[in-house]
């Protein structure tokens, strides 16, 4: 029998043209939409084991590789948070949506903070998959880590992707052990993208959020989990924002979604519908 992985039920993929060329995103085609930005280096399928509980919930994920990502086309220069955002409207005029409930996580947070900052008439509501408020010294590290990034070896040998696989295995988490071919995928996305990777984590830690954060005016929440890298620094943010709400589901790490998919989608839905 062949072992190969199902596609989420109910779910379109397609592409829009953008500002950079074709961007690529998967569509639930009904119900209350929802955009999805994921992570970096990460593409949209890091929600693929979130759509079909969505869309129980009457939820139309939206979810968009970023460009560079996944198989959005890759812009020509080296981008800022501040050129991604772009894609948004780009997808949702495609799509004929005036407006949507927004999520980012981790990266893609910064994304839709920067939509609602640029396109705040597209923007219902804005959920934060975690807040990076840095601290000088955090900010040092991740700096650090992006030049790193920027001078990766590929060997000829290939043990840079066992590498990277092993440096993704310890980050998932080991309650529950994660599932080796997920975290494949996971490896497989970090290279798959048409644009070099680094170019994620370089915008990221370029973007200043904690100013941005300031600015935001339509409703939010913060939607943090507390086994996340970032956790400290979305209740940072939050103590910078107390009029926005705040939810923390229990355990996980950066892959909560893959991790506690139920309560995480049970909390989107609860503030989409509040």
């Amino acid at each position: 029998m062949i072992d190969r992985q199902r596609a989420p039920a109910g779910m379109r993929r397609g592409y829009a043209d953008g500002p950079y060329g074709q961007i690529h995103y998967q569509d639930g085609a009904v119900g209350r939409p929802l955009v999805l930005i994921h992570q970096a280096p990460m593409s949209s399928r890091q929600f693929d084991g979130v759509f079909e509980l969505m869309l129980a919930r009457g939820i139309r994920p939206i979810a968009i590789d970023c460009p560079g990502f996944g198989l959005s086309d890759v812009t020509d220069f080296v981008p800022k948070v501040e050129d991604w955002a772009a894609i948004v409207p780009a997808v949702l005029d495609h799509l004929g949506i005036e407006r949507a409930v927004m999520f980012g996580h981790h990266t893609g947070a910064l994304v839709v903070t920067e939509v609602e900052q640029q396109f705040p008439h597209r923007v219902e509501k804005l959920i934060l998959g975690s807040a990076l408020v840095l601290s000088d010294e955090e900010q040092a590290f991740f700096t650090n880590m992006v030049e790193e990034e920027r001078h990766f070896v590929y060997r000829p040998d290939g043990t840079h992707l066992l590498d990277a696989y092993r440096v993704r295995y310890d980050m998932y988490g080991k309650n529950p052990l994660p599932d080796p071919r997920l975290i494949t995928r996971y490896t497989v996305e970090r290279f798959m993208g048409y644009g070099p990777f680094w170019y994620g984590h370089h915008a990221a830690f370029a973007y200043d959020h904690a100013a941005a954060i300031m600015k935001i005016r339509r409703p939010t929440l913060i939607l943090t989990n507390t086994g996340d890298q970032i956790y400290e620094n979305s209740k940072a943010a939050h103590r910078m924002r107390p009029d926005f709400d705040f939810c923390a589901v229990e355990g996980g790490g950066i892959d909560i979604m893959d991790q506690e998919p139920e309560p995480w989608v049970r909390a989107i839905d609860d503030y989409m519908r509040a």
